[in-house]
């Protein structure tokens, strides 16, 4: 007799199989989706301080080969001139005719270009002819070397700005200096940058004497304004010749070049950012340190920052020594100390840097 009840069995087993598989092909629900999403926000939420902070190292080791760049084509200037060149001319009240004209034409940045494999940009430059005065197409041309990563790009470095008029404002900034601020002329457009001439400290005084550290001669850095030889009331060269053998403190304890404080959200704007290779302000294109005149901590702070160092980089300014070492100086470094650092022959001890 048959037995019926086996292929009934199968029957049920295979049925119960199709079943489980058909429902082991089911999607995700609803709540293990959004735990998916969820898991995924908090990885990318552990990983993107960190490649915040890959992109800033980046962006730091590029700041640095700016300044070694920089500080290269410096010191070949010297080597070549047997100086330093000039930050600017700048004669002195009551100096005789001979040193007294100029005080507009370009700056040291142009003097270095053809150190920097841009002869044919510098050669566009007329060092006795007012700035204002060259075309605007030369005054928009600059390096991407002169340009902080962290701040700006180097193709985005072109900001407005106002020429000067002969007469003076005077205005007293937070530390204390007597600064002299020229009326202004005309808006136009001219190349902005992050790099300044180390021009000294404050110790010649800053009180609208002929004393003052922005007058030439006058600065205590390596890089300083200087008297100019006019002949028919035209700059032909620089009487304040600075060179390696007057930095008695030492060519490694000495800054030859640093970054310049330049407020968050004042980029492109002037004076806060103004143009770099303009001669008619000394903080166009160099900066002073020392008690009163700290390195800026704070990317936001206004008030000294038309004189003072600072950067965009998390707690620290990167500058380049005159023996042509690059390093960062912690924005919290002492401010007696910052001005020896400012000051090539003040003769006093350096202490601990960073």
């Amino acid at each position: 007799m048959k037995n019926t009840r086996f292929p009934s069995c199968i029957s049920a087993v295979a049925a119960s199989t199709a079943s489980k598989t058909k429902s082991s092909k089911r999607g995700f629900t609803l709540v293990e989706l959004l735990v998916v999403i969820a898991i995924i926000g908090v990885m990318v939420g552990l990983l993107l301080p960190a490649v915040q902070a890959a992109r800033e190292a980046s962006r730091a080791m590029s700041c640095k080969n700016n300044l070694h760049q920089i500080a290269l084509a410096t010191e070949n200037f010297q080597l070549a001139n047997k100086c330093y060149p000039p930050a600017r001319y700048q004669p002195r009240p009551g100096d005789p005719d001979s040193n007294d004209c100029g005080g507009s034409e370009t700056t040291w940045l142009v003097r270095i270009m053809p150190y920097m494999e841009a002869l044919s940009v510098e050669q566009q430059w007329d060092y006795g002819l007012a700035y204002g005065d060259h075309p605007e197409d030369v005054r928009t041309k600059s390096l991407p070397a002169y340009a902080c990563p962290s701040r700006r790009s180097g193709g985005d470095m072109v900001g407005l700005g106002n020429l000067v008029t002969g007469s003076t404002n005077w205005v007293t900034l937070p530390c204390g200096c007597k600064y002299p601020i020229f009326n202004a002329g005309g808006s136009v457009t001219g190349a902005v940058g992050d790099y300044g001439a180390n021009h000294g400290d404050l110790s010649p005084g800053s009180s609208g004497l002929p004393t003052d550290f922005y007058y030439g001669g006058n600065g205590t850095g390596i890089i300083i304004s200087s008297r100019p030889n006019c002949i028919n009331g035209k700059p032909v060269n620089w009487r304040d010749r600075i060179s390696s053998k007057q930095v008695f403190d030492g060519l490694s304890n000495t800054f030859l070049v640093g970054e310049m404080h330049v407020p968050i959200g004042k980029l492109k704007q002037s004076p806060e950012d103004a143009f770099i290779f303009n001669g008619d302000n000394l903080y166009n294109f160099a900066r002073i340190g020392g008690p009163t005149v700290p390195i800026a901590k704070d990317p936001r702070a206004l008030g000294n920052d038309l004189v003072q160092w600072g950067s965009w980089h998390v707690g620290y300014c990167q500058f380049a020594f005159a023996d042509g070492s690059i390093r960062a100086v912690s924005s919290s470094i002492d401010t007696d100390t910052l001005g020896r650092l400012c000051n090539r022959n003040d003769g006093l001890e350096i202490s601990a840097i960073d």
